[in-house]
């Protein structure tokens, strides 16, 4: 049966309408990706900052006092006890009063004036082992640099005698929302585009609204597209609203086009909508559909690289991620934001999000037009 343009016209009106006059159906489409997305910018970041942090000073001197003001500068760590006792650090971080305990053992300016060695302790709470890691490795950074300067200052020679200077080149900062934030945006239009589609389908089957566009002269194709368009305009409208919110609120910089951003995430909620159709068939309660969606989502995000790099995986995960559309996208997302990557740097990405999105739609109206008739 040839499809009408005018039939799935009246259709998208009908959809769009049905969507719109619903206050709870608005703010759950606009408001609620905004929502998250501020939640999860500000929520979901590994920046290290103002780590309660005891210090031992036995030492009592001008230079470690120098050393004491270098940490808490930093914007890193925040003294919240001083001591001349080394046991006050372990009951501190028993206690859960500090996260980073440092202890300057007496002689440390000597050892430094002549020359020698100096020896410097510091004790890191390990339960979180990213904090953990990174807060040793900024005290290592820290301490290097005040070292080095502390040798130039008096004549000293630089054992080695490399001068290391290193650059974030493409996040110089570190900083984790420039990462995180773009990632957020794949997250969101998947979840819209799976949250409308199957949980839409499914209620106009409970509703019965569902049998009576069947026995009218709408065709499934049409029904399908009737059903489907409505979602891509508001995924993309979302897309426009999250991402200014990212660039204006957050300051993330979008260094790739926005031609090639659109482009993208239109494959992308097109495959967000086949697996949202794919649900719809086999679900006939809206909680079945809602579960059946996270069962899908939760896992997903794990795979994704968004919490856990892919590169870490064991081997089996790693080449099971390859079928997952959020991986991709994920990768393209954060490619056009940070390096400005275009089209002949993300063929590979476009080809494969092409293709699931073809092959979910192709099998998820297949199920969806027998489901129908």
């Amino acid at each position: 049966m040839k499809i009408s343009p005018l039939r799935v016209r009246v259709l998208v009106q009908k959809e769009m309408r049905q969507l719109l006059r619903d206050p709870k159906t608005k703010r759950m489409t606009f408001a609620a990706p905004i929502i998250q997305l501020l939640l999860f910018g500000y929520a979901v970041n590994t920046d290290v900052r103002n780590l309660a942090t005891v210090v031992v000073d036995q030492d009592q001197t001008a230079v470690s006092r120098l050393l004491e003001e270098r940490l808490t500068a930093s914007g890193y760590f925040r003294i919240v006890e001083r001591s001349d006792r080394a046991v006050e650090i372990q009951g501190a971080l028993d206690g859960g009063r500090a996260v980073v305990g440092v202890q300057i053992p007496p002689g440390f300016t000597e050892n430094l004036e002549a020359g020698r060695r100096a020896q410097l302790q510091v004790l890191i709470d390990g339960t979180s082992s990213n904090t953990a890691t990174v807060a040793q490795g900024y005290v290592g950074r820290i301490v290097q640099e005040f070292a080095a300067e502390q040798a130039a200052h008096r004549g000293l020679a630089i054992a080695g005698g490399i001068d290391l200077r290193s650059r974030a080149w493409y996040n110089p900062d570190l900083a984790s929302q420039d990462y995180n934030v773009p990632g957020i945006i794949g997250l969101l239009l998947m979840l819209m585009a799976l949250l409308l589609t199957s949980l839409g389908v499914v209620r106009e089957r409970e509703l019965g609204t569902l049998e009576q566009l069947m026995v009218s002269p709408i065709s499934p194709r049409e029904l399908i597209l009737g059903k489907t368009i409505p979602v891509v305009i508001i995924c993309l409208i979302d897309l426009a609203l999250i991402t200014t919110v990212a660039v204006l609120w957050f300051g993330i910089p979008l260094r790739g086009s926005l031609v090639t951003l659109v482009a993208g995430s239109f494959l992308y909620i097109l495959a967000g909508l086949g697996f949202g159709l794919l649900i719809s068939t086999i679900s006939k309660t809206q909680q079945e559909a809602f579960l059946t969606m996270f069962l899908f989502f939760l896992p997903a995000i794990i795979l994704s690289g968004f919490m856990y790099p892919v590169d870490t995986m064991p081997p089996f995960f790693q080449d099971f991620s390859r079928l997952n559309p959020i991986r991709y996208f994920m990768e393209m997302v954060r490619n056009i934001f940070l390096k400005g990557h275009g089209f002949s740097e993300l063929w590979l990405h476009f080809t494969v999000l092409t293709f699931m999105a073809i092959l979910a739609l192709l099998a998820a109206g297949s199920r969806f037009r027998k489901s129908l008739e």
